[in-house]
């Protein structure tokens, strides 16, 4: 179980990045499927990775330093707020999810880093 927690630690950063860089890319142009399909893997990679995560707390493993379970946390945090808190006009939404999905790659690397 720890083996797939740090391969899917490598794809939420890879398809975060490449998600937040289409997005960006996207906003000059008319955004199509592709799109969205990249934001929702990269959104669901976190919900398992956070998943996986609480599993191996329930199975006793433990990251070195503390701050890692911050660093999920505000992952989890950061692709969920654009649900919550972007504005209706498409061309910004889509600027809110591009952030959003460039802030967890940099704390999915922070993470990495602190387990």
């Amino acid at each position: 179980m720890l083996t797939v927690h740090h391969v899917n630690a490598f794809l939420v950063i890879a398809v975060c990045v490449l998600a937040s860089a289409v997005a960006f890319w996207a906003r000059r142009t008319r955004p199509g499927a592709l799109v969205a399909q990249l934001l929702a893997l990269a959104q669901t990679l976190i919900v398992g990775q956070v998943a996986i995560g609480l599993l191996l707390l329930s199975r006793h493993y433990r990251a070195k330093d503390h701050l890692h379970y911050a660093y999920g946390t505000m992952c989890l945090l950061a692709v969920l707020s654009p649900w919550l808190y972007a504005p209706s006009e498409p061309r910004a939404r889509l600027l809110w999810f591009a952030v959003a999905m460039l802030v967890a790659a940099a704390l999915g690397v922070r993470a990495y880093m602190t387990a």
